[in-house]
């Protein structure tokens, strides 16, 4: 069973406790009989059954209530929980969310109701459509282009590595608008996917399953209400969507590496090497203790972030990009102990470990590559040793 001493930590309250008994006994029960063949039917069979138990109402604002907000620890929780027990429920779950955050935190009433009420219940798969082809991680550098033409604005451009790709039913897309230059030009729009003008482009297959695509845009005209919050504020907007759910990514992360411990106690609890188990043996023992360490310091940093956020901080970009860069490259680290400690067992296909092993290095990418993370933590930090 997976340590839970850390629901104790001051972070949470008993709500956050007893959903992540709740979540836990869910993917339990559930979970195990997903088939896993066919991997666009399974993201929206998982979706839909998140939706069902209503798990997906966390991912954002509740429409009918103004004083709706997400709360970062559960969603933290809800990551870790899924991501310990499947890494494609993990991911049907959070790109509920970050699909929708820019319509959480900046939309509209009517943009509110008309979407959220659908991505709530797992009637709507949604996307998040930041990076493109030549700009990647330089989000300031942006090409794409939204041209306001009367009531509406043409968008004509192309986005890559959009997570819910081709199975999306509406996407938050961002484009050059051309108000001031670089980051302050941008503006965020909602295009659903039967707009004319959107095509998936090409669906791209990674190390670890996940549905991706690379879209065009050609000629796609949507109306002026599709865009979510002023013009030019589309950098800060996606800013502050990355600033709630990058410590989630965290989050899935510890899931992950939580699972490679808990698989590697038992292993070498079971396993006998020289006439004994392998956890007597001093070497094991080190690999198990920095694992621990590794855990427990990923978690201290998550839900630091997760806490600060969901005290009202206007912005942690700081510790949530702490909590980012260390949890994901560390659960690498306990993940590949893992994998070690399996020894032959650990690199054969359809093993726990090896799935988790190519689970884990799509998270040191997206969302904020490590080393973006860094320019992040020091840029802050610099900036606090000036007082700014």
């Amino acid at each position: 069973m997976a340590d839970r001493s850390f629901l104790q930590w001051p972070f949470f309250d008993d709500a956050h406790r007893d959903l992540a008994a709740q979540v836990d006994a869910w993917a339990e029960k559930t979970l195990a009989d997903i088939d896993h063949s066919n991997l666009d039917a399974t993201c929206k069979t998982l979706v839909s059954a998140l939706g069902e138990a209503g798990w997906l109402r966390l991912t954002a604002v509740d429409p009918d209530d103004p004083d709706s907000r997400i709360d970062v620890r559960s969603l933290c929780l809800m990551r870790e929980t899924l991501a310990r027990h499947d890494g494609l429920a993990d991911f049907a779950f959070a790109m509920q969310g970050l699909g929708t955050g820019a319509i959480s935190l900046f939309g509209t009433p009517e943009q509110k109701s008309r979407w959220l009420s659908l991505t709530r219940e797992g009637r709507a798969l949604s996307a998040f459509a930041l990076s493109e082809p030549a700009s990647g991680s330089d989000v300031a550098n942006m090409a794409m282009t939204a041209t306001r033409d009367g009531d509406d604005y043409v968008l004509d451009g192309e986005k890559t590595w959009i997570s819910n790709g081709g199975i999306a039913d509406v996407y938050t897309v961002f484009a050059r608008t051309g108000e001031a230059p670089g980051a302050k030009g941008l503006s965020a729009f909602i295009v659903p996917a039967d707009t004319p003008g959107l095509k998936v482009a090409e669906r791209l297959d990674v190390v670890a399953p996940h549905p991706l695509a690379r879209l065009s845009f050609d000629d796609c005209r949507v109306p002026v209400s599709a865009m979510i919050g002023e013009p030019g504020a589309g950098f800060r907007i996606a800013m502050s969507v990355l600033d709630v759910f990058r410590s989630t990514v965290a989050a899935a992360a510890l899931g992950f590496a939580r699972r490679a411990l808990d698989e590697s106690l038992k292993r070498v609890a079971e396993r006998e090497l020289f006439g004994a188990p392998m956890s007597e043996l001093q070497m094991v023992q080190g690999h198990i203790a920095d694992m621990a360490l590794d855990v427990d310091a990923s978690a201290l940093l998550v839900y630091r972030a997760a806490w600060l956020k969901d005290q009202g901080a206007p912005r942690v970009s700081r510790e949530a990009a702490m909590a980012k860069l260390y949890a994901t490259d560390h659960a690498q680290d306990v993940i590949d102990k893992a994998v070690q400690l399996h020894g032959g067992d650990g690199v054969r296909k359809g093993h726990i470990v090896e799935s988790l092993y190519r689970e884990i290095r799509a998270l040191r990418i997206y969302e904020g590559a490590s080393d973006v993370q860094k320019v992040v933590i020091a840029r802050q930090t610099l900036a606090n040793a000036k007082g700014e």
